[in-house]
């Protein structure tokens, strides 16, 4: 049995057992004053949380969310993750953010650190051939399903009780950790390989009398092209491909903002919700059709050579499992407040890869996505613009020059793999906070005897 099959099953199993647990709960019979209790809480809208705001000022909180959104937002995207799993526990507990302020606030510095990392890595080459550096068509694969799945999430987060968002997060954090500890392993395994064989190579350079022997191989007539920062910046932007993804940015916030105008449950709001799915489906199935067709006709002609990053053929099957991923990404991302990178990051190298354009296309994906959920908490008046313009700042300049340092590291190592063991320890480090949150919440919730099952979607609005 594949490491990913196993890795999969892992996922649906917790998960179902999760659910199932809910319903357990909620059937349970109750007694007394718990069970009125109950019933009044299952009337009434208890994710009408009360806004939180604090002030901004020089305080410890204010230095230890800078130094933490700071180190979060270097990390998270050299991983390709975002960080929002660090950010939002950050947010409530130390800064005291409500739980819906703390999503928006984690949603602008992840599109500041993306947009910061975006803009460098447009400025950086690719490792292993003359292509961009962020792969468009893995892009137009995962982009439209990633929204999707946000607004799906953004739903779930009204009728799932906080525990289980807690639990499923925690469940799909630590299986997607381990699966990329595991892969950075290998990684590091094979570079080792590497270097020995390059090692054994240049001594056999050297003659059995000590002589340095010449290598007689010619130099191509033709030199190599070296692109100045605008030339390469130019080579790695796709502008047509760009503009298609705006434009579906632009038609998913359109729909957003009209369907947060009507009433909930209404006929327009469902409306405006389901005209998502055509939306996306249109530009996921143009991609799926081309990858389809090239890969097709490549495994025909026995042409090895592969159509973008990713060292896979694109098969109905894998094409399906992209979807699902996307689909489970942006969910993820509803529900936490993140920019669902903890599961695209992840996907990405285990479809082959390589960690700098999986953590450039990963963090280019992200900037749509958290720009997108900006603009609409902006409409909505959920963050404190103070603050949430100071924390992007800091994300900023963090996304900056984290991408700078680290891709120095991986140069003078020689070792990409450093890339895939930062973005495991982000999305570890992430289930531990999710998992101490949740459990303090939850132990809130036994405490003060709230309903702790599924809550109705129309009057939890």
């Amino acid at each position: 049995m594949s490491p990913t099959t196993v890795f999969l099953a892992y996922l649906i199993v917790a998960s179902t057992v999760a659910v199932l647990s809910v319903v357990y709960l909620q059937n349970l019979p109750t007694s007394g004053d718990v069970s009125s209790s109950i019933k009044l809480a299952s009337q009434i809208p208890l994710r009408s949380e009360t806004k939180v705001w604090p002030e901004l000022r020089f305080s410890w909180r204010t230095v230890v969310a800078t130094v933490i959104g700071f180190l979060g937002s270097a990390c998270g995207t050299v991983g390709g993750v975002g960080g929002g799993g660090i950010f939002v526990p950050m947010l409530t507990l130390i800064v005291g953010f409500d739980t819906k302020s703390a999503a928006a606030v984690s949603k602008c510095m992840i599109m500041g650190a993306s947009g910061a990392s975006v803009w460098y890595n447009l400025r950086v080459g690719h490792p292993c051939r003359a292509a961009p550096i962020i792969d468009y068509d893995l892009t137009f694969l995962f982009q439209p399903m990633l929204m999707l799945g946000i607004t799906i999430g953004v739903s779930l987060s009204v009728v799932f009780p906080y525990w289980l968002i807690s639990v499923l997060t925690v469940i799909l954090f630590i299986g997607t950790s381990s699966r990329s500890a595991f892969k950075g392993i290998e990684m590091w395994r094979e570079e080792s390989k590497v270097k020995e064989s390059e090692a054994e190579q240049r001594q056999t350079l050297v003659s059995s009398h000590g002589e340095l022997e010449v290598n007689t191989g010619y130099e191509p007539l033709v030199p190599k092209e070296e692109r100045t920062g605008l030339k390469l910046m130019m080579f790695n932007m796709n502008v047509k491909k760009t503009m298609i993804l705006f434009l579906t940015w632009i038609s998913f916030l359109l729909l957003q903002v009209f369907k947060n105008n009507v009433v909930a449950c209404s006929r327009l709001y469902w409306v405006f919700n389901l005209l998502q799915f055509p939306v996306a489906l249109g530009l996921f199935g143009y991609e799926c059709v081309k990858l389809y067709k090239e890969s097709k006709s490549r495994r025909v002609t026995g042409n090895q050579d592969m159509i973008c990053d990713a060292a896979i053929d694109w098969t109905v099957v894998n094409l399906a499992l992209c979807a699902l991923s996307g689909l489970v990404g942006g969910t993820v991302g509803g529900l936490l407040g993140s920019g669902g990178g903890f599961v695209l990051g992840p996907l990405l190298l285990e479809i082959g890869v390589i960690p700098q354009v999986a953590s450039a296309t990963a963090t280019f994906v992200m900037m749509f996505s958290s720009s997108l959920s900006v603009v609409e908490f902006y409409l909505l008046k959920r963050f404190p613009i103070p603050f949430a313009m100071y924390l992007t700042g800091v994300s900023v300049l963090a996304g900056f020059w984290g991408q700078c340092l680290v891709r120095k590291i991986v140069g003078i190592l020689r070792r990409a793999s450093i890339i895939v063991f930062i973005l495991s320890g982000v999305i570890f480090a992430s289930a531990l906070t999710m998992g101490v949150v949740g459990v303090e919440k939850s132990v809130s919730m036994i405490h003060n005897h709230e309903f702790m099952g599924f809550l109705d979607f129309c009057s939890s609005q």
